[in-house]
């Protein structure tokens, strides 16, 4: 078998099949080239999908007639020069334009501040024109037309027109939050016009168009920085939160990013706060020196590889528990929202609807005596623990025989009790509902687990110890972190050089699979660099004792109950959410309910 050397249009196309996977794929990189020529407006149209046509145009620095020439050359970049690991810009690769001209019909159209008039380049399916004056405004053009008509087989595994579109809105979408500073424009013959206007340094505003306003009302920020990192952005509260993962937003030094150790982070951030099949929405920057992580990891550069992984899911981790800490209690406004409409076809229903002949009460008197069965409901009031629920915790307060301001505390004064499960406070500016089951087991859980984290779990010995065979690597990640697992009830030592012993086992987990929990942990470690396994096992068992042990739906609760189960909730963090993930409690404000009355 002869080796020759491939031909230059050979190459490109190689080359285009790791660059250039898709439509959405060109957008990207044309994109990304306009950012780093420090453009202000980008308007991308489309046509067949991205297909069809793709065209790009900037307000930036543009690129001079003899800049034209090397752009279309594979390799040649005016964004890097030696340093490897000191990479500041979008794009660096320099194989973008060439792969895109090698199975398109590719053009240029530049023009620099200084230049009097414009230069155009065109590459045909690896053909290069040469380059010739043209009438241009400041920035560049760059138009991309039937799309692998020189890789004709690519056209096959093409999706439909619609999808790609879609792909392409969800590249300027995540191109819009990461620079809030540009504006952008989508269009196209296939869709109807995306719009984005700029909005300065007001990160927040631009995460609002993107995903709309009620992230603006449900989000918390996050600002944390740890030795050489620094992670901000916004998350949801848990209980506003989506059925996918596409509101999941990562930004590694201004690239967008999608990266399975920064997802990991962000489930385990919200681990018991959100239901399973849930996804949190969050928008996270991660602000690090360009030495300490690699985006040469993929020709897309959607993968990143950190130097320090653990250092950085610590940081995710932390960061997000302590914001949701700090207000991750408050309600979603969309329960809110969800209130007002199921209130409002009753409220639309006409009023020759109801007739005085369907109510069950009697019209009121005027004698001034008030109906024996408001009497006799305000005679059973104070006594609303039945006898048979005089075994469950009871609440005490010590302002209990006070009556309260509203005002005093967020949840408010508690009003009401309806059907044995929920509880009705009165706050300053509306009202609470507040499931009482739901939130007392998020109050035992807490207090489950803070008894686990503050002091070692009771372990229970195996007559027999458990011998676990794994390679000799996993064996010492394990070893180093038995310290660790004692605390946790679990207890290990080398057996061999490649086997541990377990001897205990947490003694809240019963009888269990040893082996199969050791093999769980030696894989973390050796991906993650960290065991969080067994931890989750002990805080689930908890959070299903919680669940059995607190107050049950049907148990009526007296009113200094009620009031002290909400000061109980406002002292406890993550109280805005059962451990199951659903909300302890809707807020409506009193501007809402007086929208439904008419009153505004």
């Amino acid at each position: 078998m002869t080796i020759r050397q491939l031909s230059e249009t050979l190459i490109n196309q190689i080359a285009a099949g790791e660059v250039i996977e898709r439509p959405a794929s060109a957008a990207k990189e044309l994109i990304e080239n306009a950012l780093d020529a420090g453009a202000t407006r980008i308007e991308i149209a489309t046509a067949g999908g991205g297909k069809t046509l793709l065209r790009v145009t900037d307000n930036g620095s543009g690129m001079a007639p003899a800049e034209l020439e090397l752009a279309i050359r594979r390799h040649c970049t005016s964004k890097l020069e030696t340093d490897l690991l000191d990479i500041r810009t979008l794009g660096f690769r320099g194989e973008a334009l060439p792969s895109i001209g090698s199975v398109a019909k590719l053009s240029l159209l530049s023009r620099t501040a200084e230049a009097g008039e414009g230069a155009e380049i065109s590459v045909t399916g690896g053909k290069v024109q040469p380059v010739r004056p043209a009438a241009a405004n400041r920035g560049t053009v760059v138009e991309v037309r039937d799309l692998f008509f020189a890789t004709p087989a690519r056209l096959k595994f093409m999706k439909s027109e619609k999808a790609e579109a879609s792909a392409i809105s969800d590249v300027v979408r995540r191109m819009a939050i990461a620079f809030p500073h540009v504006r952008f424009v989508l269009s196209g013959s296939d869709r109807t016009t995306l719009e984005f206007p700029a909005t300065g340094t007001d990160r927040l505003a631009r995460i609002a168009q993107v995903l709309g306003r009620d992230f603006r009302d449900n989000a918390i920020e996050i600002d944390a920085a740890r030795e050489d990192v620094r992670l901000t952005g916004f998350a949801g509260v848990p209980t506003f939160n989506r059925g996918n993962s596409l509101n999941q937003f990562a930004f590694v030094n201004g690239r967008p990013v999608q990266d399975k150790l920064i997802w990991s982070a962000l489930r385990a951030a919200y681990a018991e706060t959100i239901p399973h099949g849930r996804y949190p929405v969050a928008v996270l920057a991660i602000d690090i020196d360009p030495a300490l992580v690699d985006v040469n990891v993929h020709p897309a550069k959607s993968d990143v590889r950190f130097r320090d992984p653990g250092l950085v899911r610590g940081l995710i981790i932390g960061a997000i528990r302590e914001a949701l800490a700090r207000e991750g209690d408050r309600a979603a406004t969309t329960g809110a929202a969800g209130l007002m409409r199921a209130f409002r076809p009753e409220a639309a229903r006409p009023a020759a609807a109801w007739t005085p002949a369907a109510s069950p009460y009697r019209p009121f008197e005027t004698t001034g005596a008030a109906p024996n069965h408001f009497r006799e409901q305000q005679a059973s009031f104070a006594d609303f623990a039945t006898p048979s629920a005089r075994s469950e915790p009871v609440f005490t307060s010590p302002s209990a025989r006070e009556e309260e301001p509203p005002q005093r505390h967020p949840l408010g004064a508690a009003r009401a009790q309806l059907h044995a499960n929920y509880i009705v406070a009165q706050t300053e500016d509306g009202l609470v509902i507040v499931d009482q089951h739901a939130a007392h087991e998020r109050l035992v859980f807490e207090e489950m687990r803070n008894a686990l984290h503050s002091r070692a779990v009771p372990a229970q010995a195996l007559l027999i110890p458990e011998i676990v065979d794994l390679s000799e690597d996993d064996c010492d990640r394990l070893v180093a972190h038995a310290d660790e697992f004692a605390k946790l009830g679990l207890g290990i030592e080398r057996f061999g050089p490649g086997a541990v012993a377990v001897r205990e086992t947490p003694a809240m987990l019963g009888e269990m699979d040893a082996a199969g929990l050791i093999r769980q942990l030696a894989d973390e470690l050796a991906e993650w660099d960290t065991a969080s396994g067994l931890k989750n096992k002990l805080e689930y068992l908890a959070a299903t004792m919680a669940c059995h042990g607190s107050v049950r739906s049907g148990r009526r609760m007296r009113p200094e109950e009620m009031n002290a189960l909400l000061r109980q909730m406002e002292a406890t963090p993550g109280s805005g959410q059962c451990n199951h993930g659903r909300p302890t409690y809707i807020e409506l404000k009193l501007s809402d309910i007086e929208r439904l009355f008419g009153r505004s």
